[in-house]
């Protein structure tokens, strides 16, 4: 899935637009759907920014995927197709996802660790990742086995990393270069 400077922007645009229609909700709903199915088919991300299909082939996939598609998504689907852009599809969801919580006062604060989170371990850190921003904060908790333990706290761009496995790569590297 591609995310960059484009999505970005057509995310900006699709939300103001969707906020002076009043729709902004209901595009939400809409575009965590979108999100969930490019994440779960890559095929489709891969079909979409394939340089051989053609736009008007395209056009044709992402409306039998979406045939019920509201009139706004419906209208970013064809300008996208206009444009080139099919492949942005799901990062223009996923921008819009963030955006759409930023203007609503809420961040997601994404922290991996080893294994689950205890409740306490939960309520410690929401309160550390209120500690860093302005905004109302929701916890998501990703389980990697890999960290070995410890963990790696983001909050919006800001990302902490206070895992074993960063802290074992880095006296790796420092044994090395002694």
């Amino acid at each position: 899935m591609k995310t960059g400077r484009a999505s970005i922007r057509y995310a900006k645009a699709l939300l103001e637009f969707a906020i002076d229609n009043q729709k902004e909700n209901m595009l939400v709903e809409e575009m965590q759907n979108v999100l969930s199915i490019m994440v779960n088919h890559p095929d489709l991300d891969e079909a979409l920014n394939s340089p051989v299909l053609p736009s008007s082939i395209k056009k044709k996939i992402v409306a039998g995927i979406f045939p019920n598609a509201s009139e706004m998504l419906n209208k970013l689907l064809d300008l996208l197709s206009k444009n080139r852009r099919e492949g942005i599809l799901g990062g223009v969801a996923h921008h819009y996802i963030e955006l759409f919580d930023k203007h609503q006062g809420k961040v997601v604060a994404t922290v991996t660790t080893a294994v689950p989170l205890t409740p306490a371990l939960e309520k410690e850190m929401l309160h550390k990742a209120a500690s860093l921003t302005p905004l109302k904060v929701e916890l998501k908790n990703t389980v990697d086995p890999s960290l070995k333990g410890g963990f790696i706290l983001r909050v919006g761009d800001l990302q902490y990393n206070a895992s074993i496995a960063d802290r074992l790569e880095a006296l790796r590297r420092e044994m090395i270069t002694s």
